[in-house]
């Protein structure tokens, strides 16, 4: 590897499993100390938990620190975990649930605003404090969110989802001005990846609508964890230093094109 983010320190929310923890492991790859935080410790799909494979199979250190995004105290707790390693410079907002599936009246109180807790509260939470550290450290802080491309053009039958993306990049764009120059913010925005969630969670993996997905999609095919956590290697490290308040789509093209 090319050790591109040698030297720093990033906290994953989210990085038990799936995106999260594809980015953690391409970070540690690239030279840089992880704090996994997550509310669960075990892989959903099986395997050794993150910080431990990081630990067998790469150079860089890793914590796990287990973290519900919903409480602000455990992004703290999370952020502090980050001074056994020198301190947070990194942080990723990566954590996030799907939510009902189906007509947007038919969907509950309390499942809207589990979406909206975990997913849009949980990254300005995770923002909040690290920035906070980063800038009473005097740190060259990076901050990066997971959106979704459904936050630019909505899917029905997820439209709380896809509403709490869409504030995911806002605030994202918002953050990027209050924060510069100390701190650069963007955002990642996947289209549909083959993760636990969407296999388990959504049951689109293996669905017609995987199937028309991929056949819309130029690129002809259905994402993978790291393909994500390469456009998150970018935007973290000194190739994307003048890269601030953007949103870059990884969806293999379908966005503005099918």
């Amino acid at each position: 590897m090319s050790d591109l983010l040698e030297g720093r320190t990033a906290v994953v929310t989210g990085a038990a499993s799936g995106i999260g923890r594809a980015i953690a492991r391409r970070y540690a790859e690239e030279g840089a100390d992880v704090v996994v935080a997550d509310i669960r410790k075990e892989p959903r799909l099986g395997g050794p938990p993150t910080h431990e494979r990081i630990q067998a199979e790469t150079d860089a250190d890793a914590v796990y620190c287990e973290c519900d995004v919903r409480e602000i105290d455990d992004l703290r707790a999370a952020v502090e975990a980050a001074d056994e390693f020198g301190g947070v410079d990194t942080m990723v907002n990566n954590a996030g649930v799907t939510g009902p599936i189906g007509p947007s009246h038919e969907a509950s109180v309390e499942e809207y605003e589990a979406v909206r807790a975990t997913v849009l509260d949980g990254t300005f939470y995770g923002s909040k404090v690290a920035a906070s550290k980063m800038i009473a450290d005097e740190t060259d802080g990076v901050i990066l969110n997971i959106a979704s491309s459904a936050g630019v053009e909505a899917f029905g039958g997820l439209t709380p989802y896809s509403a709490v993306k869409g504030g995911v990049r806002l605030l994202t764009y918002g953050m990027a001005a209050d924060l510069g120059p100390e701190i650069r913010v963007n955002a990642v925005l996947p289209g549909l990846i083959e993760t636990a969630i969407s296999k388990k969670d959504t049951g689109m993996i293996g669905s017609p609508v995987e199937e028309k997905l991929r056949e819309s999609t130029p690129l002809g095919r259905i994402g993978c964890p790291n393909d994500v956590a390469d456009a998150a290697v970018f935007l973290t490290s000194g190739m994307s230093g003048y890269i601030s308040g953007e949103s870059l789509l990884v969806d293999g093209g379908l966005t503005n094109t099918d």
